[in-house]
């Protein structure tokens, strides 16, 4: 047995974990790299092995840094099965067909305005690829069991990150493969915990959060003092949000505060066709969800869904004060740059990072305190005010993965740590082997290990 990390080693973005067993190769996630621009131009170098020799693909949730590669890998040959469970089944293709859209535009718009180094600008992939690898999905309920071969199975276990996300429990003759997929929260807002474990032979462990703990910060506390401010400002608001997982969190928030505190009663906008097609997503699996019938029709009352072009134009240029949720969430795409590319320089707008920002993009130097930004291929003043929590992070901090560890009741032969950079990876190798006296290592990328 042979695992060889193709991305999420050393960073967080691009995960791809190729498992082989005898000849059999199993992909485990397939995710685009973000942030830094050396990373981005991985995603432009030839594929390391054959797509076409890949015999099956597992994806753990619907997170571009996971399944954002999918449509390149299918367009270069890949025709086999795309396993996840049923919900991530119609995230991954809602995010993949915004993902297409977007990379046509941004090329477009490359072209037009003569910005970009390459002539002409080209898609990373188009919308029409990216909606071909719907066809090679197939959707899993948590605990099934998949047959892959005599040998191989593999079933989806809930890990709390997002809905519908999944650890993925490998059995291999007799030997048991664990990887984490990315852990959620001890107690997560809207879904059910991250399943608990006692064995596994080998564990490949993300390590986001390796070497912080999320500080005791209450969201909802913070976000009602944000938007009172906000109002005395009569200013704006700007939340940018990942469209799963953190616009629902955010919508589920400002509902209980509507419902509480009418003084912070502002106008509110999902102004993101993708958000809310997963808001909408997320209501058609309230099973897959920890929320109740009363939560779900208050969170359809609290926000005002845009999708349409038109209508977030308009409100970009609307001047009142207002609550604004767009896409994405570490700046790097979507509508939130249209609004931050008219606001960014005003002293009345509030800017809240609500989630984690990787090296390399705009939120991370919006977060260090960058006197400048760049947006459509022009620099502008930072003016508006920079506020950030990681009390709505996703993932689980250095405490809580120690305490999911802590299940275990036998030690695994090795754990290989991913998904982070190399500080917070190795502050929790240091963690694990202090404290269970494990074996432990941080991944390298490109590195084939041997089990």
């Amino acid at each position: 047995m042979h695992i060889t990390f193709l991305g999420g080693s050393e960073t967080v973005t691009g995960s791809k974990l190729l498992f082989e067993h005898k000849g059999t190769k199993v992909l485990i996630d397939c995710g685009l790299f973000q942030g830094l621009k050396a990373l981005r131009a991985l995603n432009r170098e030839d594929f390391p092995i054959n797509p076409s020799t890949i015999d099956q693909v597992i994806i753990t949730h619907a997170h571009l840094d996971h399944c954002g590669y999918l449509p390149l890998l299918v367009k270069n040959g890949y025709n086999g099965e795309i396993h996840m469970t049923h919900p991530t089944v119609d995230m991954v293709d809602l995010i993949l067909l915004d993902s297409g859209k977007i990379q046509e535009e941004e090329a477009e718009r490359a072209n037009r305005h003569g910005y970009s180094k390459h002539s002409p600008a080209e898609p990373l992939y188009t919308l029409k690829q990216a909606a071909k690898v719907r066809q090679q999905m197939i959707g899993h309920n948590y605990d099934e069991w998949v047959i892959i071969n005599a040998d191989i199975k593999f079933r989806l276990l809930n890990s709390g990150h997002v809905l519908g996300s999944a650890m993925v429990e490998l059995k291999v003759e007799d030997k048991t493969i664990l990887f984490s997929g990315d852990l959620g929260r001890k107690d997560p807002m809207l879904l059910y915990p991250v399943k608990k474990l006692e064995q596994c032979d080998y564990l490949v462990l993300e390590s986001t959060y390796g070497g912080r703990i999320h500080k005791e910060d209450d969201p909802k506390a913070r976000l009602k003092e944000i938007i009172q401010e906000t109002v005395s400002n009569k200013g704006i608001l700007l939340i940018p949000v990942f469209a799963i997982e953190r616009a629902q969190e955010i919508i589920y928030l400002i509902s209980q505060l509507k419902d509480e505190e009418p003084g912070v009663a502002l106008p509110v906008y999902l102004d993101s066709p993708m958000g809310a097609d997963a808001t909408q997503i997320m209501m058609d699996y309230r099973e897959w969800a920890d929320l109740s019938k009363e939560a779900i029709y208050k969170m359809q009352n609290a926000v005002k869904l845009i999708r349409d072009a038109q209508t977030s134009r308009f409100i970009v240029e609307d001047d009142k004060p207002r609550i604004v949720l767009a896409g994405s969430g570490m700046l790097e795409g979507g509508r939130i740059l249209h609004y931050l590319n008219k606001y960014i320089s005003d002293s009345k707008c509030t800017l809240f990072l609500v989630g984690f920002q990787a090296e390399g993009t705009r939120g991370r130097a919006l977060l260090e305190n960058c006197d400048e930004i760049k947006f459509f291929g022009e620099y502008k003043k930072v003016g508006a005010r920079v506020l950030y929590t990681n009390a709505l992070s996703g993932h689980a901090d250095q405490s809580e993965i120690i305490d999911w560890l802590s299940n275990f009741k036998t030690a695994p032969k090795k754990v290989f740590l991913n998904h982070g950079e190399n500080q917070q990876s190795q502050a929790l190798r240091v963690k694990i082997e202090t404290e269970y006296g494990w074996s432990c290592e941080v991944s390298k990328m490109g590195m084939r290990y041997s089990l």
